[in-house]
């Protein structure tokens, strides 16, 4: 069962469905699933990739069908509250979940695996993070991801349904990790938008994701991940693919910023969930609980709050004091 028929989840539902797994998938909104099943394929947000037969739509996830033992959920994370709140109505709780989400719980700061555990206890679960535009993934180009859990059977399990020529799953067991690493470049990938709109160039922006490769490090060992894992796909391959391509939503927020657009403008002009905008407060506010310094995520946010423009911002940054690349281990 996959929860959330936006481009991400069709995606995911397509490579499922082509592994040749029966494979349901459900939307909110009535009337993006009354197009779905009038025109077998998601001609909104991934036209041409016509529904395999294994691929049915369905207009409620709750019970979920017959058969079914692992729900991969795809909703923005905003709205993942209100998602396990109906799993949690079931009386039988025999599935396991895959978060494919990337993003943190704006509300409660919230990892959210660990929302999964509040609401659904001892129901196991993993994460889906890596470089993967969506629109390639159903276009069947070659893609790897990490599928993350603390029960290695589980993460297993998950990858044996994914796992195919085209689309390559490595298993790990640092859920944290993998999670911040695939929630905080979206905010780097604001910062890279907004750089590379001013005209600041190449070398700028690598700088930045560097430096934002930094911060997203500093938080994710505040939170309990490892280091290793910030260098591997979840890490520095999302954060490469989502700073430099404009298939990437949060880098086109960024773009749209730089031109001076509003938030609430660039918003609507690309139509779908921005993770990136809730995240970088979520980051800050957790950046401040937990004494991790952020400048980057923090000068995002102000330009997202209205509080800076865009080139204040990046002289804000510059204007920061010369300190050492690397700390001593001593």
């Amino acid at each position: 069962m996959v929860v959330g028929a936006g481009s991400w989840g069709t995606a995911l539902a397509l490579v499922l469905s082509r592994n040749g797994h029966p494979t349901f998938l459900w939307d909110c909104l009535d009337s993006h699933l009354d197009r779905l099943m009038e025109e077998g394929c998601n001609n909104h947000h991934l036209p041409g990739h016509a529904f395999p037969d294994k691929l049915t739509v369905v207009r409620r996830f709750t019970p979920l069908p017959a058969g079914v033992r692992h729900v991969l959920l795809t909703t923005p994370c905003a709205g993942l509250a209100d998602v396990l709140r109906e799993l949690q109505t079931l009386p039988d709780r025999d599935f396991n979940i895959c978060l494919a989400c990337k993003g943190i719980e704006p509300n409660t700061l919230t990892l959210n695996h660990l929302l999964v555990e509040q609401y659904l206890p001892g129901v196991p679960v993993a994460v889906l993070s890596g470089p993967s535009f969506a629109r390639e993934v159903a276009e069947g180009l070659p893609t790897a991801v990490t599928i993350a859990s603390q029960d290695p059977d589980v993460a297993a399990g998950f990858s044996a349904l994914f796992h195919c020529e085209v689309f390559r799953t490595y298993t790990h067991d640092d859920v944290v990790g993998v999670q911040v690493g695939g929630a905080v470049k979206n905010v780097m990938a604001i910062a890279a938008g907004i750089s590379d709109g001013l005209g600041y160039g190449a070398n700028t922006r690598a700088a930045l994701m560097t430096r934002g490769l930094a911060e997203i490090m500093r938080l994710g060992q505040a939170l309990g991940g490892r280091v290793d894992t910030f260098m591997g796909l979840a890490g520095v391959g999302d954060l490469v693919l989502t700073c430099t391509d404009d298939q990437s939503r949060n880098r086109r927020f960024g773009l749209a910023l730089s031109r001076g657009s509003a938030p609430e403008r660039a918003l609507a002009e690309i139509g779908q969930a921005v993770e990136g905008v809730h995240t970088t407060r979520v980051v800050c506010a957790l950046a401040g609980k937990y004494g991790v310094d952020m400048p980057i995520s923090e000068q995002v946010g102000n330009v997202i709050d209205g509080k800076v423009t865009p080139q204040q911002a990046v002289y804000e940054l510059l204007a920061r004091e010369p300190k050492p690349e690397m700390r001593s281990q001593g």
